[in-house]
């Protein structure tokens, strides 16, 4: 059993416990770092989680072999850095860093110090993700073409002035850092790294936070592959990601649903019972950690991804294609 300490108990830090807490017999977490512990009382009875307000002091815990980090991005890589330092696995929500080069750092860092770093992508455990690789692997669509992605929805309306995540700090790129990341990420994994990219990002109807609410993106895959990806932060849920190859395509919508078509439109879609992705990527990490499995996400990967999203602030605002790398 794989112990644990979550850094960030917000919604999302406190979703990723329950996710494991009673159910996972690879993984539990025994600790809980937050600013204000007292507000965390019933929490903490609940999960059985001892809060502290220090990282410092968790990180010196003997007992505690890996932490996971639900914070603020701009912290990431220095926490990253910090776990490494204490011989701690380290799970990082995405992104991973707010930089190319400081998330670069970081996953060296982890190398050097021989500790397994994750990113957080829990949609590579969906089971209609498996699914289009599987499809891809397969040669069933032929080559690919081109690919396109959607990651969309209200998140926008509910960040209020003063939230970090609706800071254009710590979210440049508008949605790309908190939703369109995630289509992107399944990009690289099927297709390899970007190399180019030309963006538009716009705020149009978004006031209390200051990020840009429509962000479009066409890029070049290393491979030649063209793609496309949209996120809006000012609309409806929708998760899409569709590859294009020259026997068909496929598109895979939402975690649990994959449909593929053929030349002849002859349609097959498949219904995966739906599972909770996040306890699946805590214990594919809790796999890595022990040498049983690889972590599904590279993170050099990753660290594409993070020039994708820098690239795409350059591109808005200078209008020119951004080469990466």
């Amino acid at each position: 059993m794989i112990r644990a300490a979550m850094y960030g108990l917000g919604n999302w830090g406190q979703t990723l416990i329950r996710s494991v807490q009673t159910s996972s017999d690879k993984i539990r977490f025994t600790h809980g770092i937050s600013r204000n512990p007292d507000r965390l009382t019933d929490f903490s009875r609940q999960m059985s989680v001892s809060i502290t307000n220090s990282f410092a002091d968790v990180l010196a815990e003997k007992d505690i072999d890996a932490v996971v980090l639900a914070t603020p991005h701009s912290q990431h890589a220095e926490q990253i850095k910090q776990a490494a330092e204490a011989g701690k696995h380290v799970f990082v929500e995405k992104p991973m860093a707010l930089t190319a080069a400081s998330a670069k750092d970081a996953a060296d860092y982890c190398r050097e110090k021989n500790v397994t770093l994750a990113v957080g992508f829990n949609r590579r455990t969906a089971p209609a993700f498996i699914g289009l690789q599987q499809a891809i692997a397969s040669g069933r669509i032929g080559e690919i073409l081109h690919v396109e992605g959607q990651h969309s929805g209200p998140t926008g309306y509910r960040l209020k002035e003063g939230n970090w995540r609706g800071t254009r700090a710590e979210a440049p790129g508008g949605g790309m850092t908190a939703r369109g990341i995630h289509v992107l990420d399944g990009m690289i994994a099927l297709l390899g790294r970007v190399q180019s990219v030309h963006a538009m990002s716009e705020r149009k109807i978004l006031e209390e936070a200051e990020v840009d609410d429509t962000t479009a993106l066409l890029m070049r895959f290393e491979n030649g592959v063209t793609g496309y990806l949209g996120s809006v932060f000012a609309t409806a849920d929708l998760y899409r990601l569709q590859l294009f190859g020259s026997n068909g395509w496929a598109e895979m919508r939402g975690p649990y649903q994959l449909t593929i078509s053929d030349l002849q439109s002859k349609i097959d879609t498949t219904t995966y019972p739906a599972d909770s992705i996040e306890k699946a990527i805590l214990e594919r990490f809790a796999d890595a950690i022990k040498g049983e499995a690889a972590y599904p996400v590279d993170p050099y990967d990753a660290v594409n991804g993070i020039a994708v999203v820098e690239a795409v602030v350059k591109s808005a605002e200078t209008g020119e294609t951004v080469k990466i790398g």
